[in-house]
């Protein structure tokens, strides 16, 4: 992986050597989702938003699908200054910036109009923040629906019926905590590897949002989803605060606000590919199963006990979170 970031690294410097002064500023953007995806399509508003305001002054260079690596080889570029901009997930940006793990607490928020609320008020503002003392900047949150469990052979209608499952998780404590404690075995696991995992029994079932069930084709082996939202991790678009620094105020603002726009936009991309992914997987024969969410949320409590007693200065913001 660091050999990686040294050849990429020695591309980009490369690039940006050849722009020093003439022509426009190019922003190089890198994330790893497909480019049908409706996060992506949100980085194009982005970038469209961007070049009109700066009257092409500023574009942006978007590479999609993990051409620059993973999430984690992003940000670190983005530290170094190799890459201006990527998205990642809450989840992988918590192993950077602490204060993006208060994100992935279970039911923290209400609903959508309560998580937006706080994302895009004063919390999630200094939120995006916290950032910059580590060389990446928060520029706004993207919508990326909430987590529910699916599973291969054994419906999930109540946390009991967890027990004794391997169920897949991202490599995040907050997550692996919450599995366990509903009575589930968390595995955390390479996304790319789960399709087999799945298929071959070395899981019994992950979680994940509806555009990422269909676009991963696990709906094809798995029989059942369980729609519990048990987790409303954003995704975060930051840019690296090297690339930052080097921008005029006028041309900070610019970015700053078609980030802004771009994240309005990009819910309504998603409210049509979650309504789209729900009839793909209904027309498929998976059973959806709607259970009673407040017995997920019970068992889960321990979780937050346990965060607010590891990071007891994160301890306001959550209360801020669920007062607000």
């Amino acid at each position: 992986m660091r050999f990686k970031i040294i050849l990429l690294a020695i591309l980009f410097i490369s690039l940006a050597s050849c722009k020093k002064t003439e022509g426009p500023k190019v922003l190089y953007l890198g994330h790893t989702l497909p480019q049908t995806h409706p996060v992506h399509k949100g980085m194009l508003e982005f970038q469209k938003a961007l070049e009109k305001k700066s009257n092409g002054t500023l574009k942006v260079k978007i590479f999609p699908d993990g051409q620059l690596g993973s999430e984690r080889e992003l940000l670190e570029l983005l530290q170094i200054g190799s890459v201006a901009a990527t998205k990642v997930s809450a989840a992988t940006l918590s192993n950077f910036v602490p204060e993006y793990n208060i994100l992935g607490i279970p039911y923290l928020f209400r609903n959508k109009a309560h998580q937006f609320n706080v994302l895009e008020g004063p919390i999630g503002k200094s939120i995006l923040e916290k950032g910059s003392k580590f060389w990446l900047r928060g520029l706004c949150y993207y919508d990326a629906g909430s987590r529910s469990f699916y599973t291969s052979k054994k419906a999930i209608r109540t946390p009991e019926d967890l027990k004794g499952l391997k169920i897949r998780v991202q490599n995040n404590q907050m997550a692996i905590n919450m599995v366990n404690s509903m009575g589930g075995d968390a595995t955390p696991l390479s996304y790319g590897e789960l399709y087999t995992a799945i298929q071959q029994g070395v899981v019994d079932g992950a979680e994940n949002n509806p555009p990422s069930f269909v676009s991963s084709n696990h709906y094809e082996i798995s029989k059942y989803y369980t729609i519990d939202e048990h987790s409303s991790v954003p995704d975060v678009l930051l840019i690296g605060t090297k690339y930052w620094e080097k921008l005029s105020k006028e041309e900070k603002a610019w970015v700053q606000e078609a980030a802004n726009e771009s994240a309005q936009a990009q819910k309504a991309f998603w409210r049509a590919s979650v309504e789209e992914s729900m009839k793909v997987v209904k027309d498929w024969g998976v059973e959806i199963i709607i259970p009673e969410k407040s017995l997920f949320a019970e068992k889960s409590k321990s979780v937050v006990e346990e965060f607010v007693k590891k990071y007891p200065e994160m301890s306001k913001i959550v209360n801020e979170i669920k007062n607000n």
